[in-house]
């Protein structure tokens, strides 16, 4: 008798450990690992997305990092199809997988599915992408407020890509974004254990202080000059990009960007809880709770 297929899911704010703890993991159970990062999957964005380093690309393989370009067309229904074909490889000969990163849509769209969207004109993301950085997130915001009141309602409101994604495909379909979303779950034929990581506050916020002047010494200054011909690309509206593209402008100084960037990536980490704390079936844990962890996945 065939055993059943289980996909681990390990999600959480970032800089909580998520990478580590995959490939803990991924050696424990001798299996491959998919990331649900929404910016590791474009290989020109290296320091600024935190990506696992080479040293730890080794120690497990990874799917969905370094896997496009940043020119690619590659949305989260895109993330779904190859995704759940990556899965099926994977359990080929493994009776687990595991599924890892921050994005929450990302990480729903292979737990749950994710509603069929139309495709969208390049021209029109490009001219939403110019008037965001010239008019800032508040004329998008009551831009969605007007045209979708319904979306607008349930959308994470800080997330300019969110709402961009939806006045884009408004704009080329003429039809309401919310009238896309059935909030159908899709069966999947495999099991699903999800385990989320967090940490006290203040010792999260020093983390990601931390990690941000580690990128800094990395050189994310110079990954982000290199991208200024992409900044359009919706890849690029994130945080760790947009405000050195700021500093590029001579709209601030380096200190200041580097302070927004932290400041910023606070917030994100707050926004990315306040997703996953809606979802009863995460089992939390902090990330040095391994055996824990190993324990709450064999139940």
């Amino acid at each position: 008798m065939q055993q059943s297929k289980t996909l681990i899911v390990i999600i959480g704010p970032t800089a909580v450990g998520k990478t580590a703890l995959a490939i803990q993991l991924a050696h424990h159970y001798k299996t491959e690992i998919i990331s649900a990062d929404s910016r590791q999957f474009y290989r020109e964005m290296s320091i600024g997305t935190a990506k696992p380093t080479s040293d730890e690309l080794a120690l497990a393989k990874h799917h969905f990092v370094n896997s496009h370009l940043i020119t690619d067309n590659f949305n989260v229904g895109d993330f779904e199809k190859e995704g759940l074909k990556a899965l099926e490889e994977i359990f080929i000969n493994h009776n687990i997988a595991i599924l890892v990163g921050g994005s929450g849509l990302y990480v729903k769209a292979i737990c749950e599915g994710f509603d069929e969207l139309p495709p969208v004109d390049q021209e029109i993301r490009n001219k939403l992408n110019t008037l965001y950085n010239n008019k800032g997130i508040t004329w998008l915001q009551e831009q969605l407020k007007t045209a979708d009141p319904a979306y607008f309602a349930q959308v994470d409101i800080n997330n300019p890509q969110r709402i961009i994604r939806a006045l884009e495909v408004m704009e080329s379909t003429g039809n309401k974004f919310s009238s896309y979303h059935t909030a159908e779950t899709k069966n999947r034929s495999f099991n699903i254990i999800k385990i989320g990581l967090n940490l006290p506050r203040a010792l999260l916020y020093e983390r990601i202080n931390i990690r941000v002047d580690d990128m800094i010494k990395q050189g994310l200054l110079d990954e982000v000059t290199a991208l200024l011909p992409y900044r359009l690309l919706n890849a690029l509206n994130t945080v760790g990009y947009k405000e050195l593209f700021d500093y590029l402008d001579n709209k601030t100084d380096l200190n200041t960007a580097i302070a927004l960037i932290k400041q910023n990536t606070r917030r994100f980490a707050k926004r990315q809880l306040t997703w996953f704390n809606k979802d009863s079936s995460i089992a939390w844990f902090d990330p040095s709770q391994i055996n824990d962890i190993i324990r709450q996945i064999a139940i």
